[in-house]
């Protein structure tokens, strides 16, 4: 008779614990998750990260890269190898209207398919007309 007791107060409750469980699992896959992966720790940056990170995710061919640079106008600049890209992007923040400039480094792999990039500030200069 207890064990029957026990087994329906456990079935009763089942639904509710595994409501609980999945609602724990979703909040941390978006908390960690769908986190993207930051390559500065400067907060002026982290919305040319973004957009980089959207629009150039790993693996992204370097001529799609170059593209991408050239057809927003960013500088380019020497790089110190051939696996590597180096470029000039200047962001302004839609919400702030603060303008952030990055140098930004990109490396590839020797099937010329983008790596990683990193992110350093550079100075912000005026805007040309």
């Amino acid at each position: 008779m207890i064990c029957s007791r026990n087994s329906v107060k456990l079935t009763a409750a089942f639904p509710r614990l595994l409501a609980l469980a999945s609602a724990v699992l979703l909040s941390s896959l978006m908390v960690f998750g769908c986190k993207s992966h930051s390559h500065t720790s400067d907060s002026r940056l982290h919305k040319i990260d973004e957009m980089l990170n959207s629009q150039l995710p790993q693996g992204t061919p370097r001529r799609r890269v170059e593209y991408f640079l050239s057809s927003r106008g960013y500088q380019l600049e020497d790089s110190p190898d051939k696996a590597s890209l180096v470029a000039v992007i200047r962001h302004i923040d839609t919400e702030t209207l603060i303008p952030a400039t990055a140098r930004v480094t990109f490396h590839f792999d020797s099937n010329e398919r983008l790596l990683s990039y990193e992110l350093q500030p550079a100075p912000d200069a005026p805007l040309r007309p």
